[in-house]
């Protein structure tokens, strides 16, 4: 044999060798599974709740690793989904309100599509609900019907999202919907709902609250039953062994107070993550351990992608867990609260292993405002009819309350409630000053988009495509709304800076120091607010007459707020609304056009139902009737 013929032969060895190491590879790829579900805290048995009845999911947690620290962004389903689909925070990319509608720089793209431009096959059964329209080529298949079993090479490795709707915040408030999902529940596998030892202090204890609690057990023992079922195909495919599982919850139970709210009840979730042996590193995934690694619900996304060998785009905000190559473990989770349906309360929250923080920037709303779809629960409804009789213990009359904390410091170890505020204990300073810093921080890293209203969002929004872009213009003064903001929301007395803000050139400046005034009225800086009616943002025009109805000044804030619900935009009216409102008895003399603005429109969002809600709200309070709010 010639040299020259040697050569090649060796060439075609390696090449071959190299072919057969590229499948091998391909081949030996984890196939990922999520089982998603909704509204649920970790009230599973393998994270010692005492009544839950979860067989299969604890079985999965005795052969995985069950995560104790998991965290979501936001306590409500939208706007956390938004941020699981991309790795990203929702106040980052403008879906931070609780519907609305966002457009994703080109950039950003859901992390399914590089799984398939990898050669994963990918599939959603079948909730989207990002709060943007899904890219095309995000996915192969999602429908109700998506399945791995779909794809046509049983070798190619498939990533396959499942969601269980079952327990939903509607599954506890709708009867029809509780007995449809918990009709194949045994006798042995009903929950008695005076036993339950786990009621929460801030609900009343009442047979009404306490069936809701009950429910919320059955619900999830429905949704343990639906997760075996996949695992039992998994196994019947002979997959198991193939394929990683990764079991979670958008955010807390479907309650008041934790659903939509930042305390542990509506962030706090389940995370389980089964690995087979073969694609372990180290001992991530070992059979029957438990994690207190802090996990937020952004670190989801570039999770996957790690597993699947695929690089994590530089844009993305969370971090991967799980996995090579891992960055250090994370110190704090954050989250964020923005307009729910027709109500905005701007919360945020930052939380390490044992304290979290919360800060209040709308501290003169009460906790519990009139929405229409909590105040469809039996436990709502319990909570507002006992808190009108008087008649509720103090840990759930608090919120109540007419305004709220600027602060709020919780520590989750020895008060797992989050009832005992500490943030005015002088022996915690130094953890409100650290956690206040970081929220901070984190605020001005991640462009909060959340301290910009929504008007002057959608405004500022048209020139550029999208909102992630706005605060990433050199000629926006970020710094100065998030300072102004924090004036106009904390305890100093900032009056004179806050006047000076009247003037500066961006809206969102002018927006919070007229918000600010109007805080702690003033009548002495009457005439400077009084100019902004005339501001060319309605929004600022709208915080302009709220501050003037907070000074008694009803008489020039009343005709241009009837101007906005005029001809204002979707949220331009419902910003009008709230202030009406908040105004209670100052907005008599305009009952008459406040009714004219009942009807829906056309040409609105959802035809301007939530700006009717208000109204609606505001004017059974007026005239003290019991109107159908719509």
């Amino acid at each position: 044999m010639n040299s020259r013929y040697k050569l090649v032969l060796v060439c075609c060895f390696i090449a071959f060798g190299l072919r057969c190491g590229a499948l091998n590879a391909e081949e030996t790829r984890p196939n990922i599974v999520w089982l998603s579900c909704e509204d649920i805290s970790p009230h599973l048995g393998c994270y010692g709740d005492p009544h839950a009845i979860t067989p299969r999911l604890d079985q999965l947690a005795s052969e995985g690793t069950r995560y104790t620290h998991a965290f979501t962004t936001a306590g409500v389903c939208a706007p956390c989904r938004s941020g699981i689909i991309t790795g990203m925070y929702q106040t980052t990319l403008g879906t931070h309100h609780m519907r609305c509608r966002a457009q994703l720089p080109d950039f950003i793209k859901p992390f399914p599509t590089y799984l398939r431009q990898a050669g994963y096959f990918c599939t959603n059964n079948s909730k989207q609900d990002y709060q943007f329209n899904t890219p095309k080529g995000t996915w192969d298949i999602s429908n109700g019907k998506a399945h791995w079993r779909k794809r046509t090479d049983p070798k190619q490795s498939f990533f396959a999202v499942f969601n269980f709707t079952g327990c939903h915040e509607s599954g506890i408030a709708s009867t029809g919907k509780y007995k449809q999902v918990t009709q194949k529940l045994t006798k042995e596998q009903r929950q008695d709902a005076s036993k339950l030892t786990t009621f929460p202090d801030y609900y009343p204890n009442t047979s009404v609250a306490r069936e809701d609690w009950k429910r919320n057990y059955e619900l999830i023992t429905a949704m343990d039953a639906w997760a075996g079922g996949l695992i039992d195909q998994l196994k019947e495919d002979g997959l198991y062994e193939d394929t990683i599982i990764i079991y979670w919850s958008d955010h807390g139970i479907g309650l008041p107070r934790a659903k939509r709210w930042l305390y542990d009840s509506g962030t706090h979730i389940p995370l389980i993550v089964r690995i087979p042996e073969k694609f372990r590193q180290d001992d991530q995934g070992r059979a029957g351990t438990t994690s207190n690694r802090l996990v937020s619900s952004i670190d989801f996304a570039p999770t996957v992608l790690n597993l699947a060998g695929i690089k994590v785009p530089d844009h993305v905000q969370g971090q991967p867990f799980l996995g090579v190559n891992l960055r250090a473990p994370r110190k704090y989770v954050f989250g964020a609260r923005d307009r729910m349906d027709e109500r905005y309360d701007i919360i945020r929250m930052v939380r390490n292993h044992r304290f979290k923080y919360i800060r209040n920037y709308e501290p003169l709303k009460m906790y519990y405002q009139y929405m229409n779809t909590p105040e469809k629960g039996a436990t709502m409804r319990e909570l507002r009819n006992l808190h009108n009789a008087g008649k509720l213990q103090p840990a759930a009359e608090k919120y109540f309350a007419p305004t709220k904390p600027i602060e709020e410091l919780y520590d989750t170890e020895n008060d797992p409630q989050e009832l005992h505020n500490l943030a005015r204990e002088e022996k915690y300073d130094d953890v409100l000053t650290m956690l206040r810093d970081q929220h901070i921080d984190w605020v001005a890293e991640t462009k909060d988009l959340g301290l910009i209203p929504e008007p002057i969002l959608i405004e500022r929004e048209k020139g550029l495509g999208n909102q992630y872009a706005i605060l990433r213009q050199r000629f926006v003064d970020y710094h100065r709304v998030a300072v102004m903001a924090n004036w106009a929301t904390n305890n100093q007395d900032k009056s004179a800076e806050l006047a000076d803000g009247l003037k500066h050139k961006d809206s969102a400046v002018r927006y919070w120091a007229a918000t600010g005034l109007g805080n702690k009225p003033d009548k002495s800086y009457s005439t400077q607010v009084a100019e902004l009616l005339d501001d060319p943002s309605s929004v600022v025009r709208t915080a302009a007459a709220r501050a003037l109805g907070r000074m008694n000044l009803p008489q020039k804030a009343l005709p241009l707020l009837v101007q906005e619900l005029d001809q204002g935009a979707q949220w331009e009216r419902l910003h009008a609304a709230i202030v009406l409102d908040e105004m209670d008895a100052q907005a008599k003399p305009v009952i008459e056009a406040m009714h004219k603005h009942l009807k829906p429109r056309k040409d609105l969002y959802a035809n301007g139902k939530y700006t009717i809600r208000v109204l609606n709200r505001a004017l059974n309070q007026l005239e003290n009737t019991n109107r159908q709010v719509p």
